[in-house]
Protein backbone atom coordinates (compact mmCIF):
# COMPACT_ATOMS: atom_id res chain seq x y z
CA UNK A 1 0.00 0.00 0.00
CA UNK A 2 1.55 3.08 -1.06
CA UNK A 3 1.42 6.00 1.43
CA UNK A 4 1.41 9.56 0.41
CA UNK A 5 4.55 12.33 1.52
CA UNK A 6 1.87 14.42 3.30
CA UNK A 7 0.93 11.11 6.02
CA UNK A 8 4.89 10.00 6.48
CA UNK A 9 4.91 12.44 9.69
CA UNK A 10 1.82 10.86 11.39
CA UNK A 11 3.54 7.15 10.46
CA UNK A 12 6.98 8.46 11.88
CA UNK A 13 4.99 9.31 15.03
CA UNK A 14 3.07 5.93 15.15
CA UNK A 15 6.38 4.47 15.25
CA UNK A 16 8.26 6.70 17.35
CA UNK A 17 5.33 7.11 19.82
CA UNK A 18 3.39 3.81 19.68
CA UNK A 19 6.38 1.28 18.46
CA UNK A 20 4.05 0.20 15.59
CA UNK A 21 6.07 -2.80 14.01
CA UNK A 22 3.42 -2.74 11.11
CA UNK A 23 3.99 0.90 10.34
CA UNK A 24 7.30 0.64 10.18
CA UNK A 25 7.49 -2.36 7.44
CA UNK A 26 5.02 0.18 5.43
CA UNK A 27 7.64 3.32 5.70
CA UNK A 28 10.28 0.86 4.71
CA UNK A 29 8.89 -0.78 1.51
CA UNK A 30 7.79 3.68 1.01
CA UNK A 31 11.07 4.51 0.59
CA UNK A 32 13.29 2.03 0.84
CA UNK A 33 13.73 1.81 -3.03
CA UNK A 34 14.85 5.70 -3.05
CA UNK A 35 17.11 5.68 -0.81
CA UNK A 36 18.67 2.58 -2.29
CA UNK A 37 18.97 4.74 -5.61
CA UNK A 38 20.04 7.64 -3.93
CA UNK A 39 22.70 5.38 -2.22
CA UNK A 40 24.00 3.98 -5.58
CA UNK A 41 24.65 7.70 -6.85
CA UNK A 42 27.27 8.04 -4.73
CA UNK A 43 28.48 4.01 -4.32
CA UNK A 44 27.64 2.55 -8.20
CA UNK A 45 27.56 -0.69 -6.39
CA UNK A 46 23.57 -1.93 -5.64
CA UNK A 47 24.60 -5.06 -2.87
CA UNK A 48 25.99 -2.12 -0.90
CA UNK A 49 23.79 0.61 -0.89
CA UNK A 50 21.10 -2.03 0.08
CA UNK A 51 22.78 -3.03 2.67
CA UNK A 52 23.29 0.63 3.81
CA UNK A 53 19.76 1.39 3.65
CA UNK A 54 19.18 -1.70 5.48
CA UNK A 55 21.47 -0.73 8.38
CA UNK A 56 20.25 2.82 8.44
CA UNK A 57 16.64 1.71 8.87
CA UNK A 58 17.42 -0.97 11.61
CA UNK A 59 19.11 1.94 13.70
CA UNK A 60 15.72 4.20 13.02
CA UNK A 61 13.99 1.17 14.88
CA UNK A 62 16.30 0.83 17.43
CA UNK A 63 16.86 4.48 18.16
CA UNK A 64 13.47 5.66 17.62
CA UNK A 65 12.46 6.48 21.18
CA UNK A 66 15.63 9.22 20.83
CA UNK A 67 14.89 11.00 17.96
CA UNK A 68 11.65 12.77 19.00
CA UNK A 69 13.93 15.68 17.65
CA UNK A 70 13.22 14.13 14.32
CA UNK A 71 10.61 16.44 12.59
CA UNK A 72 11.18 15.28 9.08
CA UNK A 73 12.25 11.60 9.02
CA UNK A 74 12.47 11.00 5.13
CA UNK A 75 15.49 14.15 5.52
CA UNK A 76 16.96 12.36 8.32
CA UNK A 77 17.05 8.96 6.48
CA UNK A 78 18.40 10.81 3.67
CA UNK A 79 21.30 12.30 5.51
CA UNK A 80 21.39 8.76 7.39
CA UNK A 81 22.15 7.49 4.29
CA UNK A 82 24.62 9.75 2.34
CA UNK A 83 26.81 9.67 5.54
CA UNK A 84 27.04 6.30 5.59
CA UNK A 85 27.58 5.62 1.88
CA UNK A 86 30.30 8.22 2.10
CA UNK A 87 31.99 5.87 4.86
CA UNK A 88 31.78 3.12 3.31
CA UNK A 89 33.95 4.93 0.18
CA UNK A 90 36.20 5.90 2.63
CA UNK A 91 36.49 2.35 4.31
CA UNK A 92 36.85 1.08 0.71
CA UNK A 93 38.46 3.59 -1.57
CA UNK A 94 41.02 1.06 -2.68
CA UNK A 95 38.46 -1.23 -3.82
CA UNK A 96 36.83 -0.55 -7.54
CA UNK A 97 33.33 -0.65 -7.04
CA UNK A 98 31.09 -1.77 -10.44
CA UNK A 99 27.12 -1.38 -10.62
CA UNK A 100 25.38 -4.72 -9.96
CA UNK A 101 22.17 -3.35 -11.58
CA UNK A 102 20.48 -5.45 -14.32
CA UNK A 103 18.74 -4.04 -17.20
CA UNK A 104 14.85 -5.15 -16.78
CA UNK A 105 13.03 -6.79 -19.40
CA UNK A 106 11.07 -4.44 -21.56
CA UNK A 107 8.09 -5.31 -23.24
CA UNK A 108 7.86 -4.66 -27.02
CA UNK A 109 4.62 -3.57 -28.37
CA UNK A 110 4.70 -7.05 -31.26
CA UNK A 111 2.30 -4.05 -33.52
CA UNK A 112 4.56 -1.22 -33.99
CA UNK A 113 7.86 -2.99 -32.27
CA UNK A 114 9.95 -0.64 -34.20
CA UNK A 115 8.83 2.44 -33.15
CA UNK A 116 8.43 0.90 -29.12
CA UNK A 117 12.39 0.58 -29.75
CA UNK A 118 13.06 3.53 -30.46
CA UNK A 119 11.65 5.23 -28.17
CA UNK A 120 13.64 2.97 -25.61
CA UNK A 121 16.51 4.20 -26.83
CA UNK A 122 15.73 7.92 -26.31
CA UNK A 123 14.84 7.06 -22.86
CA UNK A 124 18.21 5.57 -22.32
CA UNK A 125 20.18 8.38 -24.33
CA UNK A 126 17.88 10.57 -21.86
CA UNK A 127 19.11 8.44 -18.70
CA UNK A 128 22.65 8.48 -20.37
CA UNK A 129 22.70 12.39 -20.43
CA UNK A 130 21.29 12.59 -16.59
CA UNK A 131 24.39 10.64 -15.57
CA UNK A 132 26.96 12.26 -17.93
CA UNK A 133 26.15 15.76 -15.58
CA UNK A 134 28.89 16.40 -12.45
CA UNK A 135 27.90 14.21 -9.54
CA UNK A 136 26.08 16.96 -7.28
CA UNK A 137 24.49 18.06 -10.37
CA UNK A 138 22.80 14.92 -11.05
CA UNK A 139 21.84 13.71 -7.43
CA UNK A 140 19.67 17.00 -7.26
CA UNK A 141 17.90 16.79 -10.48
CA UNK A 142 17.07 13.00 -9.49
CA UNK A 143 16.14 14.13 -5.81
CA UNK A 144 13.88 17.10 -7.22
CA UNK A 145 12.61 15.87 -10.41
CA UNK A 146 12.25 12.13 -9.81
CA UNK A 147 11.96 11.77 -6.09
CA UNK A 148 9.77 15.05 -5.85
CA UNK A 149 11.94 16.65 -3.25
CA UNK A 150 11.91 20.72 -2.55
CA UNK A 151 14.62 22.44 -2.29
CA UNK A 152 14.78 23.29 1.28
CA UNK A 153 14.95 19.49 1.51
CA UNK A 154 17.40 18.36 -0.81
CA UNK A 155 19.74 21.71 0.41
CA UNK A 156 19.23 20.29 3.92
CA UNK A 157 20.19 16.30 2.44
CA UNK A 158 23.03 17.78 0.68
CA UNK A 159 24.32 20.31 3.11
CA UNK A 160 24.15 22.84 0.48
CA UNK A 161 22.00 26.33 0.07
CA UNK A 162 18.99 26.47 -1.66
CA UNK A 163 20.43 28.89 -4.01
CA UNK A 164 22.82 26.37 -4.66
CA UNK A 165 20.11 23.75 -5.55
CA UNK A 166 18.64 25.94 -7.30
CA UNK A 167 21.73 26.78 -9.53
CA UNK A 168 22.49 23.23 -10.16
CA UNK A 169 19.12 22.20 -10.91
CA UNK A 170 19.38 25.31 -13.70
CA UNK A 171 22.82 23.82 -15.35
CA UNK A 172 21.25 20.18 -15.59
CA UNK A 173 17.97 21.57 -17.26
CA UNK A 174 20.15 23.57 -19.53
CA UNK A 175 22.61 20.68 -20.52
CA UNK A 176 20.45 18.15 -20.90
CA UNK A 177 18.03 20.39 -23.15
CA UNK A 178 21.53 21.24 -25.18
CA UNK A 179 22.41 17.08 -25.17
CA UNK A 180 18.94 16.36 -26.14
CA UNK A 181 18.80 19.00 -29.10
CA UNK A 182 19.89 17.28 -31.96
CA UNK A 183 17.82 13.77 -31.38
CA UNK A 184 14.83 15.85 -31.00
CA UNK A 185 15.32 17.28 -34.74
CA UNK A 186 15.99 13.77 -35.60
CA UNK A 187 13.67 11.63 -33.95
CA UNK A 188 9.49 11.38 -35.54
CA UNK A 189 8.99 9.47 -32.86
CA UNK A 190 6.09 11.10 -30.72
CA UNK A 191 6.74 10.44 -26.93
CA UNK A 192 10.28 12.08 -27.73
CA UNK A 193 8.19 15.51 -28.91
CA UNK A 194 6.00 14.84 -25.69
CA UNK A 195 9.22 14.39 -23.77
CA UNK A 196 10.53 17.75 -25.21
CA UNK A 197 7.61 19.95 -24.40
CA UNK A 198 8.47 18.45 -20.55
CA UNK A 199 11.65 19.21 -20.47
CA UNK A 200 10.58 23.00 -21.67
CA UNK A 201 8.52 23.33 -18.96
CA UNK A 202 10.38 22.54 -16.46
CA UNK A 203 13.43 24.69 -17.70
CA UNK A 204 10.95 27.69 -17.89
CA UNK A 205 9.63 26.54 -14.56
CA UNK A 206 13.06 27.14 -12.72
CA UNK A 207 14.55 29.75 -14.74
CA UNK A 208 11.13 31.94 -14.03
Amino acid sequence: MAIERKEIGSIWLKIRENDDSKAFELFFFQLSSRLIKFSVFYLHNQEAAEEIVSDVFTNLWINRKKLAHVQNVESYLYIAVKNQSLNYIKKYSNIHLVSLDDSELEFVDPWCPQKEVERRELIFLMDQAIESLPQQCKIIFRLVKEDGLKYKEVAEILNVSPKTVHTQLYRAMKKLNTVMQPYNKESNVPFFSGLSVIMLFLFNFITS
